[in-house]
């Protein structure tokens, strides 16, 4: 009946757009291909694809098995690496996804002991998890996922372990720098730089232009801290980011942190893994670490 094979098959052909390719990344012939599909949509009484010219289309039978080889097959490529590793005594890569722009200076401090601490263990981290680290993590592309917004689910466990206060950033030489704090209808002249994620998950709009009814003159993303702290201090615009990273950037750019509001903004930096996963050594080592108190964090929390 249904094999992991019959799972590639239809995963690959979706991606390499033909039977031809598909069969020539699986190491198979187009004929074993075909024979193997067609004996298993015998045996399920069901067509996977519908040809349409020199196309095939997936029929809905089929993009239910796409679905499962989408979500069983990184399971089973990670149960087989991790044989491997114990095999061999080995620990493997701890794969950690992104989902919070300014977090990556926060994560270098902990990844730095950390691979002094486990020199068996190697990090990868990827960045293209823009809120989109939740499938990620149930579909084993990562291990652990650092977020600000994070999605409680079964399945999945999450834990703070940073506390900062995000803050308005302007120009040192603009009204707002020595204020107390800023008030939401302050910035209906002012163009907000952001990073590029949608606005409702976005703490400046969420918690504190939408629930005032306001908005700014003028909304800009960018995507590197460097060149929006550069926008802000040549009073361009202003920004929103954590407190400690515009203390990374003291005496470097001429900006300066206001509070969101007379209480500010609170915000955690949450990591999250799958439940099974959190009682594994390397895994909990790393959350533990980044919960501890790194001298360069105290300063500027």
């Amino acid at each position: 009946m249904l094999e992991r094979i019959h799972l590639a098959i239809v995963q690959e052909v979706e991606k390499q757009g033909s039977l031809t390719a598909a069969a020539g990344v699986l190491c198979l012939t187009q004929s074993a291909l075909s024979h193997s599909m067609r004996k298993l949509e015998q045996q399920l009484g069901t067509d996977i694809w519908l040809r349409e010219g020199r196309s095939l289309r997936l029929t809905q039978a089929g993009q239910y098995l796409l679905a499962v080889a989408n979500r069983v097959l990184p399971q089973l490529d990670l149960a087989e690496e991790r044989l491997r590793q114990f095999a061999q005594g080995e620990r493997g890569t701890l794969r950690i996804g992104m989902e919070c722009h300014p977090c990556y200076q926060w994560l270098l401090k902990v990844v730095s002991p950390y691979l002094a601490a486990w020199p068996d263990v190697d990090v990868d981290v990827k960045q293209k998890f823009q809120f989109g680290g939740i499938g990620a993590l149930f579909g084993y592309e990562i291990d652990l996922l650092v977020t600000p917004d994070p999605l409680f689910k079964p399945g999945l466990a999450f834990e703070p372990v940073f506390d900062y206060e995000q803050v308005l950033v302007v120009a040192k030489g603009h009204p707002l720098a020595k204020a107390a704090y800023a008030k939401p209808q302050q910035l209906t002249r002012e163009v907000l730089v952001t990073y590029p994620v949608e606005p409702d998950r976005l703490d400046i709009y969420n918690q504190f232009l939408m629930p005032a009814g306001v908005s700014p003159r003028r909304h800009k993303t960018i995507e590197t801290t460097d060149i929006m702290l550069q926008m802000v201090a040549s009073g361009r615009a202003v920004a929103a980011l954590p407190r400690w990273l515009v203390q990374e950037y003291a005496g470097k750019i001429d900006v300066a942190p206001v509070r969101l509001g007379p209480r500010g903004i609170q915000k955690h930096i949450y990591l999250g893994a799958r439940e099974a996963d959190t009682h594994v050594d390397y895994l909990r080592a790393f959350v533990e670490l980044a919960r501890g108190p790194l001298p360069a964090r105290r300063k500027r929390a």
